[in-house]
């Protein structure tokens, strides 16, 4: 694992945990869900820690699956620049990078 795996992996885990210092998109499958199913949701995803070499070859936690009464839901990290119209030159550095988390049920990907 690299320098730069370890700072985007720090940067993501502070985000998703939090939902602060970038943007959180919920599909439309998920807005639609009863509003207790959707806050259980969103605990999962800020909670989520099973990170595996399957789910995250890459070590940088940028995604993640769970499962909420019998559904699945997958949640993704992509970065963006700071204005949100390209991708960010350097997904270790915040300056330069605004994270965008969408989480999403797994039969809308």
């Amino acid at each position: 694992m690299t320098h730069t795996a370890s700072e985007i992996r720090r940067l993501n885990d502070a985000f998703r945990s939090s939902f602060i210092g970038g943007h959180v998109a919920l599909t439309s499958g998920v807005a639609a869900l009863a509003d207790t199913e959707r806050r259980a949701l969103l605990r999962s995803v800020r909670a989520f820690e099973a990170f595996d070499s399957d789910n995250d070859p890459y070590a940088e936690h940028d995604f993640g699956a769970v499962d909420l009464e019998g559904a699945k839901f997958f949640w993704k990290i992509d970065y963006y620049s700071p204005d949100m119209q390209s991708g960010s030159p350097d997904p270790a550095n915040p300056d330069v990078t605004r994270r965008a988390l969408t989480i999403m049920r797994s039969d809308e990907y």
